[in-house]
């Protein structure tokens, strides 16, 4: 991940397990990071969507980066951070936490409280960020991520903050679920990593340019997706798993299939607001996911 031109692979959008006294699972979520770059993932993103990173505070971050360090993996070269901030300030201290345990890259969403912002808005927020972020010797994945934040990330915007920022705006994360905004956005900033959040998606993107993926479901099936991300091969299972699974909340679901997938339970716990899948709804996506993965390799 030291440069926009490399292949970035294959990331799995880390899933936090959580103990029964609501803080992270310290050894499990090592567990599973080594679980998943062992399996072919060339690193993991913690504190993203799917890792329910705005439920988690300063002291949460600060225990998983030590966690991580601890267990002997790279966080340069193996670990994205998820930064979660409306404000110019939170956004800085989340990075410069990162930092201070050697992270060097960001997943950098909008703000995500107001939902009015302008493009002069943005870039002047985005703007002060990256400022800093460039001087600390880190780099920004912009997160494009309308569904969650509803603070879209404008094809105009983006050229505006890779030219004030070279080389710090390494690439952008289209978790649109939009096929003609990932194509345009191939097409008109093929000189960043572009990553792509619907898996659904990828190979085609991939054949068209993309860089690889920031991915969730590469808490559950990281073989399959190999492929999709690295040589743009497509595999239906992958596409039918992604249409079971927005039939269900998406976190809950992915943690489902985790401790569906582990046998471990407790990867069924998430952070207030948000539920387990019932009974009768995890049952279903379970007995689904298995007949789909049973499936011969068309």
């Amino acid at each position: 991940m030291t440069n926009p031109q490399q292949r970035f692979g294959l990331s799995c959008a880390l899933t936090t397990p959580f103990a029964p006294n609501g803080t992270v699972d310290l050894p499990r979520l090592v567990a599973h990071s080594r679980s998943r770059l062992a399996g072919g993932c060339a690193s993991v993103t913690i504190c993203g969507t799917t890792g329910e990173g705005a439920s988690l505070g300063a002291e949460s971050r600060e225990d998983m980066l030590g966690a991580l360090r601890a267990a002997g993996i790279d966080l340069a070269r193996e670990v994205v951070v998820g930064i979660a901030a409306s404000s110019v300030e939170e956004a800085i201290a989340q990075a410069s936490q990162a930092r201070s345990f050697g992270c060097r890259t960001l997943l950098l969403p909008p703000p995500f409280y107001f939902k009015d912002a302008t493009d002069e808005g943005l870039l002047r927020w985005f703007s002060l960020v990256l400022v800093r972020i460039a001087a600390d010797g880190q780099r920004a994945i912009l997160y494009h991520i309308p569904p969650v934040t509803a603070v879209p990330l404008g094809l105009e915007l983006i050229s505006k903050l890779k030219k004030r920022f070279p080389g710090t705006v390494q690439g952008v994360k289209d978790s649109s679920g939009e096929w003609a905004y990932a194509r345009k956005l191939l097409r008109a900033h093929g000189d960043l990593a572009i990553l792509i959040g619907d898996e659904r998606e990828l190979a085609r993107a991939v054949r068209l340019g993309a860089s690889g993926a920031i991915s969730g479901l590469a808490n559950v099936i990281p073989e399959l997706l190999l492929p999709l991300a690295n040589d743009g091969r497509e595999d239906p299972r992958v596409n039918a798993l992604v249409d079971e699974l927005l039939r269900y909340p998406v976190i809950p679901g992915v943690k489902e299939l985790v401790a569906h997938r582990t046998g471990d339970a407790a990867w069924r716990a998430l952070a207030p607001p948000l539920e387990p899948l019932a009974g009768k709804q995890a049952q279903s996506l379970r007995k689904a996911f298995d007949a789909i993965t049973a499936r011969a390799h068309a």
